[in-house]
């Protein structure tokens, strides 16, 4: 009879290791911010959950819809800079201006808002605008065009 194990041995004396080292260090390339696409999702998750979460839903049933977008716009941006980090980079400034937008949205989309409102936005957007800051810096630096 014949020998049909399978034995796992050390890949190192495989033809292709080279081309397949070569091909790694390309598809994760650029990927200076791994650790932001995280954060960025958990801020674009709390930013649609916060007009529940802060219970503003009848007092400014216009942000609860407005925060919901945002938040689910940031989530997809930060699913887009994990699945083709060399191709969603670019969009790393559409996020900072999204955060900007959210600093500022409780005045203008907002009716009369209350403190809590106010500083949901303000906080939410400005950890949107630095880690939007961080994605271009890191994209700039490893010569891609943001």
């Amino acid at each position: 009879m014949s020998d049909v194990s399978h034995r796992r041995g050390d890949i190192a004396s495989h033809p292709d290791v080279p081309e397949m080292r070569d091909r790694y260090a390309r598809m994760l390339g650029g990927r200076d911010v791994a650790l932001v696409d995280g954060p960025v999702f958990l801020i674009g998750l709390y930013c649609a959950i916060s007009p529940w979460t802060l219970h503003f839903t009848t007092s400014q049933p216009a942000l609860v819809t407005h925060n919901l977008i945002l938040g689910i716009a940031i989530g997809l941006l930060a699913l887009g800079f994990t699945s083709t980090p060399e191709r969603m980079y670019g969009m790393s400034w559409a996020m900072s201006a999204i955060g900007v937008w959210l600093i500022l949205s409780p005045w203008i989309v907002g009716t009369g808002p209350d403190a809590g409102v106010i500083w949901n936005n303000i906080i939410v957007g400005a950890l949107t605008v630095v880690l939007g800051l961080v994605c271009a810096g890191a994209a700039t630096r490893s010569g891609k065009r943001p």
